[in-house]
């Protein structure tokens, strides 16, 4: 009886050997690192931090789309009149070559005038196409921060019930080469703006 307790007793210490062996050389079946990995995903447990891809939020959020087809129609409206002051600036030059080829000018002086003044016109086109680009400039600046300020206030109630501590823009592969799509909160934040967007008329 007390030789098959010794028998007993050595196999079992032999295993516990075996078994600290394998765990310490990394041949065992899981690392330390692996098994607390394996029991974080067991449990559903993640990071309290999310992000949201800006390209997608942008194309679908509808005050951002109405915003840019504001600034769609200023751009081409200031084109369209630019356009419109540049025909009828070249009309003028045409004008001012033809009666100077047919010597329709009644003095050299008169000519100079003519002259002198489409040079003026030239440059206040030249001038009101550098303002319209300016100022089209600081109104897609503007729409910007808007759209940020709302994007910003927006979270701040989006996250109240979520509880992140972060919450991340990405671009593409910019900043966030790979991520669980559990923390990809941007459908649900495009639905909660969508929601509380209000067009104006």
């Amino acid at each position: 009886m007390k030789n098959s307790n010794y028998i007993i007793n050595g196999i079992l210490l032999a295993a516990i050997i075996v078994l600290f062996i394998l765990q310490f050389t990394g041949r065992g079946g899981m690392k330390s690192s692996d098994a607390a990995d394996a029991a974080a995903d067991s449990t559903g447990c993640h990071l309290p931090i999310a992000y949201i891809r800006t390209d997608s939020l942008l194309a679908n959020y509808n005050f951002s789309k109405d915003l840019n087809e504001a600034l769609m129609k200023k751009m081409e409206d200031k084109k369209l009149d630019i356009n419109r002051r540049s025909e009828k600036f070249k009309k003028e030059v045409i004008d001012f070559q033809q009666k100077a080829q047919m010597n329709a000018f009644i003095s050299q002086e008169r000519q100079m005038q003519e002259q002198n003044r489409l040079a003026g016109m030239q440059q206040d086109l030249e001038n009101y196409a550098a303002q319209s680009d300016k100022e089209l400039t600081q109104e897609q600046i503007k729409m910007n921060q808007q759209l940020q300020d709302t994007i910003v206030a927006a979270l701040k109630v989006f996250n109240g019930s979520k509880k992140y501590h972060l919450i991340l823009s990405n671009v593409g592969t910019d900043n966030i080469f790979y991520s669980d799509d559990t923390y990809d909160i941007t459908k649900d934040v495009i639905e909660f703006l969508n929601a509380r967007y209000v067009p104006t008329k």
